[in-house]
Protein backbone atom coordinates (compact mmCIF):
# COMPACT_ATOMS: atom_id res chain seq x y z
CA UNK A 1 0.00 0.00 0.00
CA UNK A 2 1.64 2.88 -0.79
CA UNK A 3 1.38 6.42 0.63
CA UNK A 4 -0.02 7.84 -2.82
CA UNK A 5 -2.25 4.97 -2.90
CA UNK A 6 -3.42 5.51 0.56
CA UNK A 7 -4.06 9.41 0.53
CA UNK A 8 -6.12 8.83 -2.83
CA UNK A 9 -8.54 5.98 -0.88
CA UNK A 10 -8.84 8.28 2.09
CA UNK A 11 -9.85 11.30 0.25
CA UNK A 12 -12.42 8.93 -1.85
CA UNK A 13 -13.49 7.63 1.38
CA UNK A 14 -14.28 11.43 2.81
CA UNK A 15 -15.68 12.30 -0.37
CA UNK A 16 -18.36 9.93 0.17
CA UNK A 17 -19.18 10.20 3.78
CA UNK A 18 -17.78 14.14 4.58
CA UNK A 19 -21.50 15.88 3.73
CA UNK A 20 -22.81 12.97 6.26
CA UNK A 21 -20.50 14.13 8.96
CA UNK A 22 -20.41 17.72 8.60
CA UNK A 23 -24.71 17.60 9.03
CA UNK A 24 -24.14 15.83 11.96
CA UNK A 25 -21.58 17.84 13.20
CA UNK A 26 -24.10 20.64 12.84
CA UNK A 27 -26.67 19.09 13.78
CA UNK A 28 -25.12 18.07 17.22
CA UNK A 29 -23.51 21.67 17.64
CA UNK A 30 -26.62 23.35 16.79
CA UNK A 31 -28.92 21.62 18.90
CA UNK A 32 -26.42 22.18 22.00
CA UNK A 33 -26.00 26.30 21.19
CA UNK A 34 -29.84 26.37 20.86
CA UNK A 35 -30.04 24.41 24.29
CA UNK A 36 -28.06 27.08 25.82
CA UNK A 37 -29.75 30.23 24.40
CA UNK A 38 -33.09 29.09 25.02
CA UNK A 39 -32.38 27.66 28.76
CA UNK A 40 -32.60 30.79 31.35
CA UNK A 41 -30.35 28.67 34.32
CA UNK A 42 -27.26 31.33 33.62
CA UNK A 43 -26.45 34.90 32.94
CA UNK A 44 -27.35 35.94 29.24
CA UNK A 45 -23.60 37.08 28.28
CA UNK A 46 -22.43 33.50 29.63
CA UNK A 47 -24.90 31.43 27.23
CA UNK A 48 -24.23 33.99 24.41
CA UNK A 49 -20.06 33.20 25.09
CA UNK A 50 -20.88 29.54 25.04
CA UNK A 51 -23.17 29.84 21.96
CA UNK A 52 -20.09 31.53 20.37
CA UNK A 53 -17.96 29.70 21.30
CA UNK A 54 -19.40 26.31 19.72
CA UNK A 55 -20.06 28.93 16.82
CA UNK A 56 -16.81 29.34 16.41
CA UNK A 57 -15.76 25.34 16.65
CA UNK A 58 -18.41 24.84 13.39
CA UNK A 59 -16.26 27.44 11.43
CA UNK A 60 -12.74 26.74 12.10
CA UNK A 61 -13.79 22.48 11.10
CA UNK A 62 -15.82 24.21 7.84
CA UNK A 63 -12.77 26.60 7.01
CA UNK A 64 -9.84 24.04 8.58
CA UNK A 65 -10.89 21.04 9.50
CA UNK A 66 -12.45 19.51 6.54
CA UNK A 67 -9.60 20.11 4.54
CA UNK A 68 -7.42 18.73 7.01
CA UNK A 69 -9.76 15.38 6.93
CA UNK A 70 -9.95 15.39 3.28
CA UNK A 71 -6.19 15.04 2.83
CA UNK A 72 -5.58 12.05 5.36
CA UNK A 73 -2.92 14.72 7.58
CA UNK A 74 -2.12 14.84 11.14
CA UNK A 75 -3.00 18.15 13.06
CA UNK A 76 -2.79 17.73 16.78
CA UNK A 77 -2.73 22.09 16.97
CA UNK A 78 -6.24 22.18 15.19
CA UNK A 79 -7.80 18.98 17.40
CA UNK A 80 -6.05 21.34 20.47
CA UNK A 81 -7.43 24.24 19.28
CA UNK A 82 -11.37 22.67 19.06
CA UNK A 83 -10.27 21.01 22.52
CA UNK A 84 -9.81 24.53 23.92
CA UNK A 85 -12.88 25.91 22.18
CA UNK A 86 -15.41 23.13 23.68
CA UNK A 87 -13.54 23.81 27.26
CA UNK A 88 -14.61 27.88 26.98
CA UNK A 89 -18.24 27.31 26.03
CA UNK A 90 -18.05 24.51 29.06
CA UNK A 91 -16.83 26.43 31.35
CA UNK A 92 -19.38 29.35 30.72
CA UNK A 93 -22.36 26.67 30.70
CA UNK A 94 -21.84 23.26 32.00
CA UNK A 95 -24.25 21.68 29.37
CA UNK A 96 -21.77 22.48 26.44
CA UNK A 97 -19.90 19.17 27.55
CA UNK A 98 -22.99 17.18 25.33
CA UNK A 99 -20.66 18.46 22.23
CA UNK A 100 -18.78 15.07 23.09
CA UNK A 101 -20.91 13.39 20.49
CA UNK A 102 -19.27 15.35 17.99
CA UNK A 103 -15.76 16.25 19.23
CA UNK A 104 -14.88 12.68 20.16
CA UNK A 105 -14.90 11.35 16.54
CA UNK A 106 -13.65 13.99 15.32
CA UNK A 107 -10.30 13.51 17.39
CA UNK A 108 -9.98 10.67 15.91
CA UNK A 109 -10.28 11.84 12.47
CA UNK A 110 -7.57 14.92 13.14
CA UNK A 111 -4.51 12.73 14.61
CA UNK A 112 -3.27 9.22 14.96
CA UNK A 113 -4.74 6.92 16.88
CA UNK A 114 -2.84 6.83 19.99
CA UNK A 115 -2.81 10.43 19.94
CA UNK A 116 -6.40 10.37 19.83
CA UNK A 117 -7.14 8.44 22.85
CA UNK A 118 -5.05 11.19 24.57
CA UNK A 119 -6.92 13.98 23.53
CA UNK A 120 -10.35 11.79 24.22
CA UNK A 121 -8.97 11.32 27.83
CA UNK A 122 -8.32 15.30 28.03
CA UNK A 123 -11.32 16.29 26.45
CA UNK A 124 -13.23 14.16 28.91
CA UNK A 125 -11.40 16.20 31.99
CA UNK A 126 -12.79 19.43 30.92
CA UNK A 127 -15.93 19.17 33.02
CA UNK A 128 -14.88 17.31 36.15
CA UNK A 129 -11.61 19.98 36.24
CA UNK A 130 -14.30 22.92 35.61
CA UNK A 131 -16.37 21.68 38.80
CA UNK A 132 -13.16 21.09 40.82
CA UNK A 133 -12.52 24.81 40.52
CA UNK A 134 -16.21 26.27 40.73
CA UNK A 135 -18.73 23.59 41.54
CA UNK A 136 -16.77 21.01 43.96
CA UNK A 137 -20.17 19.16 44.47
CA UNK A 138 -20.30 17.57 40.63
CA UNK A 139 -16.85 16.48 41.03
CA UNK A 140 -17.61 12.95 41.71
CA UNK A 141 -20.37 12.46 39.35
CA UNK A 142 -18.68 14.25 36.39
CA UNK A 143 -15.40 11.76 37.08
CA UNK A 144 -17.79 8.67 36.52
CA UNK A 145 -19.59 10.61 33.79
CA UNK A 146 -16.45 11.48 32.20
CA UNK A 147 -14.72 8.15 32.75
CA UNK A 148 -17.81 6.03 30.63
CA UNK A 149 -17.61 9.04 28.16
CA UNK A 150 -13.98 8.32 27.65
CA UNK A 151 -14.24 4.17 27.76
CA UNK A 152 -16.89 4.32 25.15
CA UNK A 153 -15.13 7.34 23.14
CA UNK A 154 -12.05 4.95 22.97
CA UNK A 155 -13.74 1.83 22.11
CA UNK A 156 -16.10 3.92 19.23
CA UNK A 157 -12.78 4.94 18.00
CA UNK A 158 -11.04 1.98 17.79
CA UNK A 159 -13.89 0.48 15.66
CA UNK A 160 -14.36 3.72 13.71
CA UNK A 161 -10.56 3.56 12.57
CA UNK A 162 -10.92 -0.17 11.59
CA UNK A 163 -13.89 0.35 9.43
CA UNK A 164 -11.86 3.21 7.71
CA UNK A 165 -8.83 1.29 7.19
CA UNK A 166 -11.20 -1.64 5.90
CA UNK A 167 -12.57 0.72 3.84
CA UNK A 168 -9.21 2.06 2.39
CA UNK A 169 -7.72 -1.08 1.80
CA UNK A 170 -10.74 -2.42 0.01
CA UNK A 171 -10.48 0.54 -2.17
CA UNK A 172 -6.98 -0.37 -3.21
CA UNK A 173 -7.83 -4.22 -3.66
CA UNK A 174 -10.67 -3.33 -6.14
CA UNK A 175 -8.41 -0.86 -7.67
CA UNK A 176 -5.76 -3.55 -8.17
CA UNK A 177 -7.93 -5.84 -9.25
CA UNK A 178 -9.73 -3.98 -11.86
CA UNK A 179 -5.74 -3.13 -13.01
CA UNK A 180 -5.53 -7.05 -12.92
CA UNK A 181 -8.56 -7.73 -14.99
CA UNK A 182 -7.41 -5.04 -17.50
CA UNK A 183 -3.74 -6.36 -17.95
CA UNK A 184 -5.18 -9.85 -17.96
CA UNK A 185 -7.29 -8.81 -21.19
CA UNK A 186 -4.44 -6.91 -22.74
CA UNK A 187 -2.58 -9.73 -22.19
CA UNK A 188 -5.38 -12.33 -23.71
CA UNK A 189 -6.03 -9.85 -26.98
CA UNK A 190 -2.37 -10.03 -27.61
CA UNK A 191 -1.98 -13.98 -27.06
CA UNK A 192 -4.91 -14.40 -29.08
CA UNK A 193 -3.66 -12.13 -32.03
CA UNK A 194 -0.02 -14.10 -31.80
CA UNK A 195 -2.10 -17.48 -31.83
CA UNK A 196 -4.10 -16.09 -34.73
CA UNK A 197 -0.83 -14.78 -36.64
CA UNK A 198 0.81 -18.02 -36.02
CA UNK A 199 -1.83 -19.95 -37.54
CA UNK A 200 -2.09 -17.97 -40.63
CA UNK A 201 1.75 -18.45 -40.92
CA UNK A 202 1.16 -21.92 -41.18
CA UNK A 203 -1.46 -22.45 -43.27
CA UNK A 204 0.72 -19.92 -45.33
CA UNK A 205 3.41 -22.30 -45.06
CA UNK A 206 1.77 -25.57 -45.64
CA UNK A 207 -0.46 -24.24 -49.01
CA UNK A 208 0.78 -21.15 -51.00
CA UNK A 209 4.86 -22.16 -50.04
CA UNK A 210 4.73 -25.93 -50.18
CA UNK A 211 2.33 -25.18 -53.55
CA UNK A 212 4.32 -22.84 -55.14
CA UNK A 213 7.53 -25.15 -54.71
CA UNK A 214 5.65 -28.20 -55.83
CA UNK A 215 5.23 -26.30 -59.33
CA UNK A 216 8.23 -25.19 -59.29
CA UNK A 217 9.88 -28.91 -59.32
CA UNK A 218 6.99 -30.07 -62.15
CA UNK A 219 7.97 -27.22 -64.16
CA UNK A 220 11.74 -27.96 -63.72
CA UNK A 221 11.37 -31.78 -64.22
CA UNK A 222 9.57 -30.80 -67.38
CA UNK A 223 12.03 -28.75 -69.04
CA UNK A 224 15.33 -28.52 -67.49
CA UNK A 225 16.85 -26.07 -68.93
CA UNK A 226 13.91 -24.18 -69.14
CA UNK A 227 14.27 -23.70 -73.03
CA UNK A 228 10.55 -22.97 -73.31
CA UNK A 229 10.37 -19.62 -72.31
CA UNK A 230 6.39 -19.62 -70.90
CA UNK A 231 7.85 -22.49 -68.50
CA UNK A 232 10.97 -20.03 -67.65
CA UNK A 233 8.44 -17.48 -67.28
CA UNK A 234 5.86 -19.89 -64.77
CA UNK A 235 8.84 -21.15 -63.08
CA UNK A 236 9.91 -16.77 -62.03
CA UNK A 237 6.52 -16.35 -61.39
CA UNK A 238 6.63 -19.18 -58.78
CA UNK A 239 9.48 -18.59 -57.18
CA UNK A 240 8.87 -14.57 -56.98
CA UNK A 241 5.40 -15.62 -55.07
CA UNK A 242 7.32 -18.47 -52.99
CA UNK A 243 9.60 -15.81 -51.90
CA UNK A 244 6.59 -13.31 -51.37
CA UNK A 245 4.72 -16.57 -49.56
CA UNK A 246 7.96 -16.78 -46.95
CA UNK A 247 7.99 -13.29 -46.28
CA UNK A 248 4.63 -13.10 -45.37
CA UNK A 249 5.40 -16.23 -43.04
CA UNK A 250 8.46 -14.08 -41.41
CA UNK A 251 5.93 -10.88 -40.94
CA UNK A 252 3.07 -13.10 -39.41
CA UNK A 253 5.67 -15.19 -37.13
CA UNK A 254 8.22 -13.45 -35.56
CA UNK A 255 9.89 -16.04 -34.47
CA UNK A 256 13.25 -15.12 -36.43
CA UNK A 257 13.75 -13.16 -33.19
CA UNK A 258 13.54 -16.13 -30.78
CA UNK A 259 16.97 -17.43 -32.34
CA UNK A 260 19.22 -14.56 -31.88
CA UNK A 261 18.80 -11.04 -31.40
CA UNK A 262 17.56 -8.60 -33.84
CA UNK A 263 20.54 -6.89 -35.24
CA UNK A 264 20.98 -10.94 -36.03
CA UNK A 265 17.65 -11.53 -37.03
CA UNK A 266 17.87 -8.12 -40.00
CA UNK A 267 21.22 -9.67 -40.96
CA UNK A 268 19.09 -13.27 -41.81
CA UNK A 269 16.80 -10.96 -44.04
CA UNK A 270 18.65 -9.27 -45.87
CA UNK A 271 20.73 -12.65 -46.80
CA UNK A 272 17.62 -13.92 -47.81
CA UNK A 273 16.93 -10.88 -49.75
CA UNK A 274 20.73 -11.18 -51.76
CA UNK A 275 19.77 -14.98 -51.73
CA UNK A 276 16.10 -15.28 -53.31
CA UNK A 277 16.62 -11.86 -56.07
CA UNK A 278 20.52 -11.72 -56.23
CA UNK A 279 20.91 -8.02 -55.15
CA UNK A 280 23.93 -7.58 -53.11
CA UNK A 281 22.06 -6.58 -49.58
CA UNK A 282 24.06 -4.36 -46.80
CA UNK A 283 23.13 -4.23 -43.34
CA UNK A 284 25.69 -2.30 -40.77
CA UNK A 285 24.93 -1.48 -36.94
CA UNK A 286 26.06 1.26 -34.87
CA UNK A 287 25.92 2.28 -31.56
CA UNK A 288 25.72 -0.08 -28.57
CA UNK A 289 23.72 -2.86 -29.07
CA UNK A 290 20.72 -3.56 -26.09
CA UNK A 291 17.89 -5.62 -25.67
CA UNK A 292 14.78 -3.87 -26.28
CA UNK A 293 10.98 -4.29 -25.63
CA UNK A 294 9.80 -7.61 -27.79
CA UNK A 295 6.94 -5.49 -29.19
CA UNK A 296 9.88 -2.57 -30.39
CA UNK A 297 12.28 -5.61 -31.94
CA UNK A 298 8.80 -7.03 -33.73
CA UNK A 299 7.92 -3.50 -35.38
CA UNK A 300 11.42 -2.84 -36.39
CA UNK A 301 11.99 -6.08 -37.77
CA UNK A 302 9.04 -6.39 -39.37
CA UNK A 303 9.62 -2.69 -41.17
CA UNK A 304 12.75 -4.47 -42.73
CA UNK A 305 11.00 -6.86 -43.81
CA UNK A 306 8.33 -5.05 -45.81
CA UNK A 307 11.22 -2.78 -46.47
CA UNK A 308 13.28 -5.14 -48.61
CA UNK A 309 9.78 -7.23 -49.85
CA UNK A 310 9.04 -3.45 -51.55
CA UNK A 311 12.73 -3.73 -53.30
CA UNK A 312 11.98 -6.61 -54.51
CA UNK A 313 9.06 -6.51 -56.17
CA UNK A 314 8.86 -2.59 -56.91
CA UNK A 315 12.11 -0.81 -56.83
CA UNK A 316 14.19 -3.48 -59.77
CA UNK A 317 17.36 -2.46 -57.77
CA UNK A 318 21.05 -3.54 -58.01
CA UNK A 319 21.80 -2.90 -54.50
CA UNK A 320 20.09 -2.15 -51.00
CA UNK A 321 21.43 -1.18 -47.44
CA UNK A 322 19.91 -1.54 -44.39
CA UNK A 323 21.32 0.33 -41.15
CA UNK A 324 20.19 -0.79 -37.85
CA UNK A 325 21.70 2.39 -35.43
CA UNK A 326 21.40 2.42 -31.44
CA UNK A 327 21.06 5.99 -29.78
CA UNK A 328 20.71 6.26 -25.69
CA UNK A 329 17.05 6.65 -26.38
CA UNK A 330 15.50 5.66 -29.54
CA UNK A 331 16.52 3.06 -32.40
CA UNK A 332 16.68 3.85 -36.02
CA UNK A 333 15.92 1.69 -38.57
CA UNK A 334 16.88 2.76 -42.30
CA UNK A 335 16.39 0.76 -45.17
CA UNK A 336 17.84 2.20 -48.43
CA UNK A 337 17.96 0.98 -52.52
CA UNK A 338 19.31 3.06 -55.82
CA UNK A 339 16.17 1.53 -57.61
CA UNK A 340 13.41 3.26 -59.61
CA UNK A 341 11.09 5.15 -56.91
CA UNK A 342 7.79 5.84 -56.64
CA UNK A 343 4.85 8.19 -56.15
CA UNK A 344 4.20 8.07 -52.66
CA UNK A 345 0.84 9.65 -53.27
CA UNK A 346 0.11 6.11 -55.54
CA UNK A 347 1.84 3.80 -52.97
CA UNK A 348 -0.65 1.98 -50.80
CA UNK A 349 0.34 -0.96 -52.42
CA UNK A 350 3.48 -1.09 -51.16
CA UNK A 351 2.70 -1.25 -47.41
CA UNK A 352 3.19 2.13 -45.79
CA UNK A 353 0.08 2.08 -44.36
CA UNK A 354 0.43 -1.07 -42.16
CA UNK A 355 3.93 -0.03 -41.88
CA UNK A 356 2.88 3.57 -40.47
CA UNK A 357 0.32 1.48 -37.98
CA UNK A 358 2.92 -0.87 -36.60
CA UNK A 359 5.04 2.28 -35.95
CA UNK A 360 1.78 4.15 -33.52
CA UNK A 361 2.12 1.07 -31.53
CA UNK A 362 5.30 1.94 -30.12
CA UNK A 363 4.58 5.69 -30.93
CA UNK A 364 7.46 5.39 -33.85
CA UNK A 365 7.65 7.88 -36.55
CA UNK A 366 8.04 6.79 -40.31
CA UNK A 367 9.83 8.73 -43.16
CA UNK A 368 9.43 7.71 -46.59
CA UNK A 369 11.52 9.21 -49.41
CA UNK A 370 11.91 8.32 -53.14
CA UNK A 371 12.30 9.46 -56.34
CA UNK A 372 13.48 8.29 -59.56
CA UNK A 373 17.01 9.60 -59.18
CA UNK A 374 18.13 8.53 -56.18
CA UNK A 375 16.06 5.56 -55.22
CA UNK A 376 13.65 4.92 -52.06
CA UNK A 377 14.75 5.43 -48.38
CA UNK A 378 12.61 4.34 -45.91
CA UNK A 379 13.70 5.27 -42.02
CA UNK A 380 11.69 4.22 -38.45
CA UNK A 381 12.91 5.62 -35.51
CA UNK A 382 11.11 4.04 -32.56
CA UNK A 383 11.87 5.41 -28.66
CA UNK A 384 13.49 3.16 -27.12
Amino acid sequence: MTPAATASTAAEAHQRYSQWWDVYYGVVAVAVAAAILVVNDHALWRRLLAAGAIALMVVVHLVIGRRVIERDVSSVVLASAQIALFAAAVTFIPFASWLLFAIIPMLFMLVPIRSAIVLVIAVNLVAPLRDAILSPGYVRSDLVIALISAATGIWLGFWVSRVIQQNKERGLLIAELEASRAEVARLSHETGVAAERARLAGEIHDTLAQGFTSIITLLQAADPALKDERLALAVRTAKENLAESRALVAALAPAALSEGSLPDSVRRQAARFAEETGTPATVRVTGEERPLPTKVEVVLLRAAQEALTNVRRHAGAQEAAVLLAYAPSSVRLVVRDDGRGFDQATADGFGLNGMRARADQVQGRLTVHSDPETGTTIELEVPA
